[in-house]
């Protein structure tokens, strides 16, 4: 069967297979507004190009799908079920123990909407790739622009796909028919010779602290590569450290852009961050215009967190994902090797404090933590719901029954903790990504863009592949360049030092940098940790098949000729 569109094909395709029916899918347009008629003005070809960029968004900071499969089921991040909320059929246990099926809803998602936005590019650049830019107001220049910003996209979402899945079925139209997927090799080099093909062509990041506004400059398919490059031993057994560490210093050095680290983690995430030079690729969010990440702050949110806020308008929670504990219900700290989130931070550090804000676009902390009495407005207060109903809210780094102490329990003692025995207070949460304002200053929320690609992320790597190179000094200096910003004063009380640094402490590294920021579980794989170490309540699986996800049964369904990940 040919297509003309392959989300057509995915969605129409599956009802079809499943009836055993057959059916056409070509587009029928009933109107005069046709390709060959519609891109007669600039604002036309833009909203095309934008079209896939709008997929991509949802994907990477506004739908739970992305951070459900690269956080929850790691050491960092869990759903428990809280009472009568959030058991889901157990999805969300099962992902915490690796029990992974092919009828899991995030599975699904996955392959879904990375596809989806293979399919968006390729068809944007079909449509745009032939037009007279100049005809209409435009410029060879943006034509190319656009085109190869297109292949980057695709690249992206491939990427994310082989992260997940392994090998893809690689299309470069959505004319071609359906196809099987290729290996985990064949879509590594496909990736990599869109970044290569694109890469030339795309715009310079000339002016440091130019704002950014979703354009894939060149330094994002650079960014890209590194990341390809990085995960090359776990995606196809190859290791590329010494490839990765070098674009990792052209990127330093300007070769691809200018761009600078910041001083503060607010100028990262917060207000204004827009021109914050750290920041290589970004989704850009404005309220009541563009917002971003709404889905996913309201996955963190306890239930009555908008009283904490001056009651802030629609910032009520769904109280659902969190950071997995750190303590024991007696307030010990566990002992693993990986794990503890929230204590791998020092208490100096100062992003380790209840998020507070101060008005005026200013805030503190990047925790839920803690008795949610705001300390600064001491009549803002966010109450239970469920079992502390009425009461002010304390949120622990702990995971138990703790309010049945006295009643079905005798004492702390006597209470598990594990992904199945939260509270409404359990567990910490992340507000890192579109912190809230207050009630009074409502109009700004949404407004912090939400970054995606930053300079931190390729000072990081390029220190682990030092580290792996064998020079831990190097790695060390790079690594304490960034962690002194989090200190007053900038003196860190644990620097990392080559002594220190082994495959845990950069494991802590990444997690205490890049907390929520959708890559703890690539982390943990590439360090032969995800399926080998225990955490919390999690018991190592010991089973490498758990490194890639199952495609979803429906996803199988919808294209005969896909085959499952082997073991599943």
């Amino acid at each position: 069967m040919k297509i003309s569109k392959i989300t057509n094909w995915m969605v129409a395709g599956a009802a079809c297979l499943l009836l055993g029916i057959s059916c056409d899918v070509d587009p029928t347009f009933y109107s005069q507004v046709v390709p060959d008629t519609y891109y007669t003005n600039a604002d036309a070809i833009w909203s095309r190009f934008n079209r896939p960029f709008t997929h991509w968004r949802w994907w990477v900071a506004h739908n739970d799908a992305r951070v459900r499969l690269m956080e929850v089921g790691t050491d960092a991040m869990c759903v428990p079920t809280r009472g009568n909320d959030w058991f889901d059929g157990a999805v969300y246990q099962n992902m915490h123990h690796h029990h992974f099926m092919d009828d899991m809803s995030p599975m699904k998602d996955g392959w879904d909407l990375t596809t989806m936005g293979v399919a968006q590019s390729w068809s944007a650049l079909e449509d745009l790739e032939n037009i007279d830019f100049v005809s209409v107001g435009l410029t060879e220049e943006d034509r190319v622009s656009m085109i190869n910003q297109l292949n980057v996209l695709a690249a992206s979402f491939y990427l994310d796909g082989l992260d997940m899945f392994g090998g893809m079925p690689l299309y470069t139209s959505t004319k071609e028919d359906v196809k099987a997927r290729a290996t985990d090799v064949e879509t590594f080099h496909f990736i990599d010779s869109l970044l290569d093909v694109s890469m030339p062509n795309l715009p310079l990041k000339e002016t440091l602290g130019a704002p950014e506004t979703n354009v894939i400059h060149r330094a994002v398919a650079a960014a890209l590569k590194v990341r390809l490059y990085f995960n090359a031993e776990s995606y196809i057994n190859k290791p590329m450290y010494e490839e990765a560490a070098k674009i990792c210093q052209d990127i330093i050095d300007g070769k691809y852009g200018q761009y600078k680290l910041a001083n503060h983690f607010t100028e990262i995430f917060g207000w204004g961050n827009e021109t914050c030079p750290e920041i290589i690729w970004t989704v850009p969010s404005e309220n009541a215009k563009g917002e971003t990440d709404g889905g996913l702050t309201a996955f963190t949110l306890p239930y009555n967190f908008k009283d904490f806020l001056g009651g802030l308008q629609d910032a009520s929670g769904n109280n659902g994902l969190c950071l997995c504990p750190s303590r024991d219900p007696e307030g010990n700290l566990y002992k693993f090797n990986v794990g503890n989130p929230y204590e791998t931070f020092n208490d100096k550090d100062i992003r380790k404090q209840q998020y507070v804000y101060e008005g005026g676009r200013k805030y503190r902390g990047m925790f839920i933590v803690g008795e949610l009495q705001n300390p600064d407005f001491p009549e803002y207060k966010c109450l239970g719901a469920r079992e502390y109903a009425g009461k002010v809210l304390n949120v622990v780094d702990q995971i138990a029954h703790i309010s049945q102490v006295g009643n079905t329990v005798a004492s702390l003692k006597d209470l598990t903790s594990t992904i199945a025995d939260a509270e409404e207070n359990s567990g910490v949460r992340v507000l890192k990504f579109s912190p809230l304002p207050n009630q009074d200053e409502f109009k700004e929320r949404f407004n912090p863009d939400c970054p995606v690609i930053r300079l931190t992320e390729i000072y990081y790597t390029l220190a682990e592949c030092k580290m792996r190179l064998g020079d831990k000094n190097g790695a060390a200096d790079i690594i304490n360049s960034i962690r002194k910003r989090n200190f007053e004063g900038g003196n860190d009380p644990d620097p990392v030092t080559a002594a220190n640094l082994d495959k845990y402490r950069m494991l802590k590294e990444w997690m205490q940098e890049f907390l929520r920021e959708a890559r703890r579980r690539t982390d943990l794989i590439r360090w032969d940790a995800y399926v080998t170490e225990d955490w919390w309540d999690h018991k190592a699986t010991n089973d490498e098949k758990y490194n890639r996800y199952p495609l979803h049964q429906l996803s199988l369904g919808a294209n005969p000729l896909l085959e499952q990940n082997p073991g599943y």
